[in-house]
C-alpha cells in the first residue's frame, strides 16, 4: 500500500512540474523516440502563463506548490551537477529557501517538548519568528545570564516535517528504482544511492544537536582565524527541535548597499571570504557546505559570521592532498603531475594511460593562462575538471561534489561584492602555504608518523586476524566441498521479497499509468 501511495504522490508531483512548465523548460528537442514525445506532451499540458516566466522561476513555483521537502530535495540535486546537468543545477541552487512561519504556539510546545521544560524557564522573552525556512524556523529570545539580558536566536524544528519528508522519500525511492530499473545508461549515476544520501543528509539536517555539533567544531576549528567565526551554541536550550545560539548582529551579505553604507571594503571581505573557505577546506577537511550571502553576516569590524550549518562537508587527508595539488598543478601548469594526482588517489581506473589523461587536463588548461587572472573562474575549472574525468570513468566523488558546488557559490559571492577579484592570487597564499607544509619535509615526517601508528595498529590485530583467516579457510573448504547452501528460512525469505518488489513494481506502474489517462480524459 505504501508502493501505491508513493505512486500517487509521484504522478502528482510529476503534474505540478509539467503544469508549471519545468518539463517543457527542458531542451528536448535533443531527445528522441518515445522521451521526446513525453515532452512534446507537456508542452502542451503547461499553464499559458508558466511559458511567459524563465526556467528558474517556473521551477521555484513548481516546489513552492510542491512543498518543503521539494525545496531540500531541489537543494540537494543543486550539488549534484554530475546528476542533473549544470544549467539545471545552477537553477536549483537559486532556490529561495522561504516558507511561510508557523504558529509561536506551536514552536513553543515542540521547544518544551524536546527540552522537558517552560520556555518561561528557559527564556526571559520569547519573541515571534523572523524567519522561516523549509525545515526550521528562526525566533528572538532573551536569556539572563549573571543578572543581564542576552539576545539569543532560536530555531525550532517545522511541526510535522519529518512525517511529510519519509512520505515523500518513499516516492523518491520509487522513481530512483524505475529510473534504474527502465532506464539503463542512468545506473552509473547510481539514482538510488544518490537517494539514500538525500535521506541520511535530511536526518542529520532534521536533527538540531548535530547541527549545534557542527557549530561547535567549526568554531573551535576557526576561533584564532582573522575576521571569521560562527554563533556561539547554548547548549542548555538546545535539543533534537531546538537550537539555541548567539544572535548576530550585521549585515548580510547580499545586501551590498547596506555593506557600503557601513564603510566595509568589500574587495577585503571578498578576499577574506575565499581564503577562510579554502583553510577550513584544506587545514580542517571540514567546511560550511551551504554559503550563500544569505547564510553570511559582516559585523561592524569586518568579521564575517556564517550561520545555518544544517549542510556541511568534509574531506579527508587524501581528498585535502588532491585538492591542493590539482590546484597547485594548474598554476604552475604541470598538467602531468595533476594526472598522476589523480591516479595515485585511485580516482581513475589503472586501464587508462597517464600520459592521455595528463593531455585532456592540458586541454582545460592551456586556456586559462591566456586570460587575465580575475577572469578564470576556479570553480568553472573544477566542473570542466569533472566533466573531463567522466571520459576516464572515475565514479562520481560526493564529498568531491559538494566541495565544488560550494566553491562555485563561494567564488560567485565574492565576484559580487567584487567584479574584478583574482581569485587565483587570492588562493595562493593559503593552497601554497598547505602545500609547503604538508608535502614538504614536514609533511613528510607527519606521514611516517601515521604510518608508524598504523602498523602498530596492525601488530596489535594480528593474533585476531590469524584467528579470523584460519576459520575463513576452514569455512572455503566446506563451500568447495558440499557448495554454497542456503537454510530452508533464508531461501523462503529471499522468494517473498523477490515475489513483493515484482508485484509492487508492477503496481506503481499500473497506477501511474492510469492517473495519467484519468488526468489526459479530464483536461480533453
Amino acid at each position: 500500500m505504501s508502493t501505491v501511495s508513493a505512486g500517487f504522490r509521484l504522478v502528482r508531483a510529476g503534474w505540478v512540474l509539467v503544469r508549471e512548465g519545468v518539463v517543457a523548460a527542458l531542451p528536448g528537442e535533443e531527445l528522441s523516440g518515445l522521451p521526446k514525445f513525453g515532452w512534446r506532451l507537456a508542452r502542451l499540458f503547461t499553464r499559458r502563463r508558466a511559458l511567459a516566466y524563465e526556467r528558474s522561476d517556473r521551477l521555484a513555483k513548481a516546489v513552492v506548490r510542491l512543498g518543503p521537502s521539494y525545496v531540500k530535495l531541489g537543494q540537494f540535486l543543486a550539488t549534484r551537477p554530475d546528476v542533473v546537468g549544470n544549467d539545471m543545477a545552477l537553477d536549483l541552487a537559486m532556490l529561495q529557501d522561504k516558507m511561510h512561519t508557523f504558529p509561536r504556539a506551536e514552536a513553543i510546545a515542540a521547544i518544551e517538548a524536546s527540552l522537558g521544560r517552560k520556555v518561561a524557564d528557559l527564556y526571559a522573552q520569547f519573541g515571534d519568528p523572523v524567519a522561516a525556512a523549509s525545515i526550521a524556523q528562526v525566533h528572538a529570545a532573551d536569556t539572563i545570564h549573571d543578572g543581564v539580558a542576552t539576545k539569543m536566536a532560536v530555531k525550532v524544528i517545522r511541526p510535522g516535517v519529518r512525517r511529510r519528508f519519509f512520505q515523500d522519500l518513499e516516492s523518491y525511492f520509487l522513481a530512483a528504482r524505475l529510473q534504474e530499473k527502465y532506464i539503463p545508461s542512468s545506473r552509473r549515476l547510481r539514482p538510488v544511492e544518490v537517494t539514500e544520501t538525500l535521506a541520511q543528509t535530511t536526518k542529520i539536517e532534521m536533527d538540531l544537536r548535530l547541527e549545534a555539533a557542527a557549530l561547535s567544531e567549526l568554531g573551535e576549528n576557526t576561533k584564532d582565524d582573522p575576521g571569521f567565526r560562527v554563533p556561539s551554541v547554548d547548549w542548555e536550550r538546545t535539543g533534537r527541535d531546538v537550537l539555541t545560539m548567539e544572535w548576530v548582529d550585521g549585515v548580510k551579505m547580499n545586501d551590498i548597499a547596506g555593506l557600503e553604507a557601513a564603510g566595509h571594503d568589500l574587495k577585503a571581505i571578498a578576499a577574506n571570504l575565499i581564503q577562510s573557505f579554502l583553510r577550513h577546506t584544506l587545514r580542517d577537511g571540514f567546511f560550511h557546505a551551504d554559503m550563500h550571502p544569505g547564510n553570511l553576516f559582516v559585523e561592524a569590524n569586518g568579521t564575517i559570521v556564517a550561520v545555518d550549518l544544517g549542510i556541511a562537508g568534509r574531506l579527508g587527508k587524501k581528498e585535502r592532498r588532491f585538492l591542493a595539488e590539482i590546484l597547485y598543478g594548474f598554476i604552475t601548469r604541470d598538467y602531468l603531475r595533476v594526472a598522476e594526482v589523480h591516479f595515485e588517489a585511485g580516482y581513475v581506473p589503472r586501464q587508462h594511460n597517464v600520459a592521455a589523461f595528463a593531455q585532456a587536463i592540458r586541454a582545460i588548461g592551456e586556456p586559462i593562462h591566456g586570460q587575465p587572472a580575475e577572469t578564470i573562474s576556479m570553480a568553472k575549472l573544477l566542473t570542466l575538471l569533472f566533466e573531463v574525468t567522466e571520459l576516464f570513468d572515475m565514479a562520481t566523488r560526493p564529498e568531491l561534489i559538494l566541495l565544488q558546488k560550494t566553491m562555485v557559490v563561494v567564488e560567485g559571492v565574492a565576484r559580487t561584492l567584487d567584479p574584478a577579484f583574482n581569485m587565483w592570487k587570492t588562493a595562493e597564499p593559503v593552497v601554497g602555504g598547505w602545500i609547503a607544509g604538508n608535502l614538504g619535509p614536514r609533511g613528510m615526517m607527519i606521514d611516517a608518523r601515521d604510518g608508524a601508528k598504523a602498523l602498530l595498529t596492525l601488530a596489535r590485530q594480528v593474533p585476531e586476524l590469524a584467528a579470523r583467516t584460519d576459520r575463513l579457510s576452514r569455512e572455503i573448504d566446506l563451500m568447495a566441498e558440499h557448495g554454497l547452501r542456503f537454510d530452508e528460512t533464508t531461501a523462503r525469505a529471499i522468494g517473498k521479497a523477490e515475489a513483493r518488489y515484482s508485484r509492487s513494481g508492477r503496481l506503481a506502474l499500473w497506477v501511474i499509468a492510469l492517473t495519467l489517462v484519468y488526468i489526459a480524459w479530464k483536461i480533453i
